[in-house]
This record gives structure tokens, C-alpha cells and sequence, in this order.
């Protein structure tokens, strides 16, 4: 009986020219065969996407490169398996989802590969040297710990890191607060947090709390030079937790989007995300990936529920039941990662989601089963109120500025006013004021302090601008554009016209700094809401585009 046939060993030399059996090979084709028998000698089994991403490719490219390789796996005759399941057989996987990985190879196919440096079996830490892993190998080889181990001096980049996060969660984004020895802004601690980062991940981890600081800013070309950067160095360098980098990489480029108004491009990437097999899973199972998605998504939503609100209602109660279900799961992360920051932002979303449908007649959706209009009201005012107790339980200087823009905004929302009203029908309207919005909010009216909201909305809205020209707070564009027109619409109803006209006339000065259809939403409102005295008195500048009221608002 003849012997059975041995499956023929493949050689693959790692010196350039790269080859396989002497046959000049593809190098990402080549890196992938060699990074798969790695993981397997190493016990990890597995080479994820986020592995390529790293090293050999991006995510435009990512299809177009695993496809090669498999081509070229086949011309070496050599059977190579996809997906979780790494028991399975190849032959019998679904090629549909093959550019989806992760990928391995069967114990019988690894050990078939021999790795050659210059015609001789190559050393561990050659194979960690032409994959990338040069630091780890060499150092692991050599007995010392690698470089993403923890060190005692990291501790001055971890306080560093925190003190930037407090920061930005206190609302001193730039500037410090005054008169206060409570250390730097946000932007400036992190900066320090980067002179003192030691490995590639802390690197990283500070390239993505600039561009995130920056976003909050306003600031989108800032923060996407920042995302640019930080797409450079996961991709020059294996980075220790590259598939949270690479999700919040997506994440914050959806902010920048979604600030910008380009609605498709946000749900794209957000979707896009969640279709990728590793950021899929960083997804799943980081409650604070989760969150940022869910928010964000249902924030997006929102906005598109109200545009379509006037042609298209089935289509827009769609959108809005979507937004509410997952501006739900985003507070149940936020607190599954017990962020209360996380928490309040989510809960003022959802109580201005919940009034800005019921005011489009989006008020029969099963999450706003109500009585009537004052119900609907009343559970928004909730919401925020909920919020600003968070606001108050984490620190007691996080409080969000979109909570007083809110309130002030559903208080003035209960009228109905005549367009372009005469000083005396403007003046004749009923908000509602502070004390009713306390009674609505019930159990949470505790939430409403004295010393932060004073009797009078103009008070709130004064308070917080001067908050902001102190440099107590630095308020981004569009918030302090927001906080401006809420002062002179509610010091104009009290008769301060010269008050009213000086926070107009500081917007006016703003309102270029804002995209276009935020300009709208305030050069409406200022020529349809205000009295028409004060109107003539300072006009903002009018465009040629057609206004489109943008009823949604980030936070």
C-alpha cells in the first residue's frame, strides 16, 4: 500500500524581496500568513481586522486586500478559516462573510509554514520585527517588560488625563475657572498629559481627547486634524487598544458631522461602525463606545424625524420611536458605565426629544402615551430636571448651559405668539415662568436650586453669559448664540429693550461662526418671534439661501 502524500511545507522569507517557496509574494498577502502563524504559536489563535488595520491597510482598502490574500492562499495551496469559530473546517465557511474575519489558521496548515530570515528559521523576535511588533518581541526576549506595561511614572500622565477630563466635565474647556485654584483648562491639561505620554496608546489616548475637547468646542476643523493624526498613528503601530481607538475615532468623526448638519454622513459612519465586525464588537460589550453610539444615533434621528415631520408622518413616527428607543439604551450605558455626566446629557436629549415632537404632532407614539399637552410637558420638564439633579449630584459644577436653554425654551413655546408681534402683543404673551416649571417637574423640583436659577429667566440667561464673559465657563458657538437670543427674547418681554438689544447685537457678531442652517434657525426666530420695534432696531443680516428652521439642537 503506497504512503500517503505529505502536504507540501511552505517557506516564506521575510528579507526583501519577500517570498514564498521562492517565489516573490504580495507583502500584505505574505504579512497576514505570517501574523496568523504568529497568533497561532502564540496561543491567541486569531488575527481580527483592527490586526490588518494596523499594519497593512485601512479601512477604505480593508476588502480589496483580504480578497488578495485569499487568492493568493489559494495559489499557495494553503487552507486558511475565517470567523469565531476556529474548530471549523475552511472549505465549508461562508465566502460571503470572509472580508468580515477574523482569521486563523487549522493547527495542521500552521504547521506546515516555515519562516525564513535569509535562507535560516527566523527568531521570535524577527517575526515580531517584520510584523510590527518590534518592541514587544525584542524587549519580551530580552526579559524586560514592553513598553505598553504599566510604569510608576505613568501615574503623573494618568492624573494628568483625569485632571483634562474634570476639566472639560466642570465646563473649563480653554479657560480656567476664575478665581479658582482648581488647576488648567481641559485643552491645556491634556497637553501636558502628551509631554508626559510613554507609549503609543497613551500617545493616542491624548491625540483623542484633543479632537474630542476640540469637537465640544465647535471646532470641527481642529478636531478632524486631530482625527487625521490619530488615524496616522494607529496605523503606523500596533497600538494597544487599537478597536476602541479605531470606534471613537468613528464616533467623533460622526460628531463632526452631525455638527456640521450633514445628517447622511453621521448616520453613515455610525452605521458603518456598527456593520464592522471588530468595532461591532467593541460596540457590544464598552458601555462607553455604546453610549456615544446611541446618543449620537438618536440625535440624528431626532433631527431627521423633524425635517420630515411636515411630508412624510409615517416615515417621521418612525425615525422618532427609533430615536427615543435609543436615547433609552444610551442612558442605560451611561449608567452601566456609572458616568452621570454621560447620564444627564442623554436624559436633557430625551426630554427636549419627547416636547419638539409633541409641538410636529409626533405626540401619538407609543413612548408618548399622554392626557394631553400639559402632560407632555410635564414629562420633558422631568427629563431636564433629572438632568440638572445629575448635574448637581457629580460635582456640582458640570451643570449642562442646554438645560437652562431648554427650560427657557419649552417656557416660551407655551405661548402663541403672532408673527412679527407689535411690542404690546409680545409683551401680552404667557410663558411660563420658573416657579411653574418647578411645579412640573414634581419629585425633581429640587433639581432647581436658588442660587443657579433665580425667579426670572432673564436672570438664568444673564447668569450664565456673564458666567461665560468672566471666563468662568466658556460656552461653544452655538450654545452661547442660543443663551444670547433666550436673554433678549425674555429681557425684551420684562421691557428691557436696551438689555434685549445688546445680547442682539452680540449675536449678530456670533452668528458667522455658525454652519448655515443654525444661522437660520436664529434669523427666523429673531424676525418671526421678536416684536417688531426691536426688530427694526437690529436686523441681522439676511441670505439668499431659503431658512430651514433647525429645531434640533446637539448637546
Amino acid at each position: 500500500m503506497p504512503k500517503p502524500v505529505l502536504p507540501a511545507l511552505l517557506y516564506i522569507e521575510l528579507t526583501s524581496p519577500q517570498s514564498v517557496n521562492g517565489r516573490r509574494a504580495a507583502f500584505q498577502s505574505l504579512w497576514l500568513l505570517v501574523r496568523m502563524r504568529h497568533a497561532h504559536d502564540a496561543g491567541a489563535g486569531i488575527v481580527r481586522l483592527a490586526d490588518l488595520r494596523g499594519e497593512v491597510s485601512d479601512a477604505s482598502t480593508l476588502r480589496m486586500v483580504v480578497s488578495r490574500a485569499f487568492r493568493d492562499f489559494k495559489a499557495w495551496h494553503i487552507e486558511v478559516g475565517w470567523g469565531e469559530d476556529t474548530q471549523r473546517e475552511p472549505r465549508f465557511l461562508n465566502a460571503e462573510r470572509r472580508s468580515q474575519g477574523p482569521f486563523w489558521l487549522p493547527a495542521a496548515e500552521a504547521k506546515r509554514v516555515r519562516v525564513l530570515v535569509e535562507g535560516r528559521a527566523a527568531t521570535t523576535a524577527e517575526v515580531a520585527s517584520f510584523l510590527g511588533l518590534r518592541s514587544r518581541g525584542t524587549q519580551a526576549a530580552a526579559g524586560s517588560p514592553p513598553p505598553d506595561a504599566v510604569h510608576l511614572q505613568d501615574a503623573a500622565f494618568w492624573k494628568q488625563l483625569v485632571a483634562s477630563q474634570q476639566a472639560a466635565r466642570q465646563g473649563r474647556l480653554m479657560a480656567p475657572v476664575a478665581g479658582e485654584n482648581t488647576g488648567g483648562s481641559a485643552l491645556e491639561s491634556i497637553r501636558l498629559a502628551g509631554t508626559l505620554a510613554a507609549t503609543d496608546f497613551q500617545r493616542a489616548l491624548v491625540t483623542l481627547n484633543e479632537a474630542m475637547l476640540w469637537r465640544r468646542l465647535g471646532d470641527n476643523e481642529q478636531a478632524r486634524r486631530r482625527l487625521q493624526a490619530l488615524k496616522k498613528q494607529r496605523l503606523a503601530h500596533h497600538v494597544a487598544g487599537n478597536d476602541y481607538l479605531g470606534a471613537m475615532e468613528c464616533i467623533v468623526s460622526a460628531w463632526c458631522a452631525y455638527t456640521a448638519r450633514d445628517l447622511p454622513l453621521a448616520q453613515s459612519l455610525l452605521g458603518g461602525m456598527a456593520e464592522d465586525a471588530a468595532r461591532a464588537l467593541v460596540l457590544r460589550h464598552h458601555p462607553d463606545v455604546r453610549f456615544e453610539w446611541c446618543n449620537l444615533w438618536a440625535l440624528v434621528c431626532r433631527s431627521r424625524a423633524l425635517a420630515l415631520s411636515a411630508d412624510d408622518m409615517p416615515a417621521a413616527a418612525a425615525l422618532a420611536e427609533e430615536s427615543l428607543r435609543r436615547f433609552g439604551e444610551a442612558l442605560a450605558a451611561a449608567f452601566e458605565s456609572h458616568s452621570f455626566d454621560a447620564a444627564q446629557h442623554v436624559a436633557a436629549n430625551m426630554g427636549m426629544a419627547a416636547w419638539l415632537f409633541d409641538r410636529v404632532g409626533l405626540s401619538d407614539l407609543p413612548a408618548l402615551a399622554h392626557d394631553g399637552k400639559a402632560d407632555t410637558t410635564r414629562r420633558a420638564v422631568q427629563w431636564i430636571a433629572f438632568s440638572e439633579w445629575l448635574c448637581s449630584h457629580a460635582d456640582g459644577q458640570g451643570r449642562s448651559a442646554w438645560n437652562a436653554i431648554y427650560l427657557m425654551r419649552i417656557a416660551r413655546g407655551h405661548c402663541r405668539p403672532e408673527t412679527r408681534p407689535t411690542l404690546a402683543q409680545f409683551r401680552a404673551q404667557k410663558p411660563l415662568d420658573p416657579a411653574a416649571v418647578s411645579v412640573l417637574a414634581g419629585p425633581l423640583a429640587d433639581a432647581f436650586d436658588a442660587a443657579n436659577w433665580p425667579a426670572h429667566w432673564v436672570q438664568v440667561a444673564q447668569a450664565r453669559l456673564a458666567d461665560h464673559r468672566a471666563g468662568q465657563r466658556r460656552y461653544p458657538g452655538l450654545q452661547h448664540c442660543s443663551l444670547l437670543f433666550e436673554h433678549a427674547w425674555y429681557a425684551a418681554h420684562a421691557g428691557d429693550l436696551k438689555a434685549a438689544e445688546q445680547s442682539l447685537a452680540s449675536l449678530r457678531e456670533a452668528l458667522p461662526q455658525l454652519v448655515p442652517s443654525d444661522r437660520a434657525y436664529f434669523t427666523e426666530s429673531w424676525n418671526d418671534a421678536l416684536p417688531a420695534e426691536l426688530v427694526l432696531e437690529a436686523k441681522p443680516p439676511r441670505r439668499p439661501a431659503a431658512r430651514k428652521k433647525a429645531a434640533s439642537r446637539a448637546s
